[in-house]
């Protein structure tokens, strides 16, 4: 089964992701902390990074970046979910190693296809 890892801060907006995934037939790892959530990407080596970039402990920009240099050929697509929409933070999330930037507020349907994308689903 495809694994996600979900980096979210904002409970609700991590349990209606969680919520979506789960019943799009994805195991879900959650997590509201940044420090967590790279200590997970590295261990669990999930299959998606599912990224907020305002995380307390560690933004979302720089676990993206560390992922990305750790496991070279086999890191996972990340998709970064900010708030933050103005282009400079798009291409910022990009040049991070981002393979996909969402802008909050942003349609459950439309997460689960930028995923599936990702996935190559």
């Amino acid at each position: 089964m495809t694994r996600i890892l979900v980096a979210e801060d904002e409970l609700h907006i991590l349990l209606l992701i969680q919520r979506k995934l789960e019943t799009a037939g994805y195991t879900v790892i959650g997590t509201g902390d940044g420090e967590q959530a790279l200590q997970l990407a590295l261990k669990e080596k999930p299959d998606l990074l599912l990224l907020d970039i305002m995380l307390p402990g560690r933004d979302g920009l720089d676990i993206c970046r560390r992922v990305k240099a750790a496991l070279n050929d086999q890191a996972p697509p990340v998709i970064l979910i900010s708030a933050r929409g103005q282009q400079e933070d798009v291409e910022a999330g990009l040049r991070a190693g981002a393979d996909d930037y969402i802008i909050k507020p942003f349609s459950p349907r439309l997460l689960l296809e930028r995923i599936q994308v990702a996935l190559g689903t």
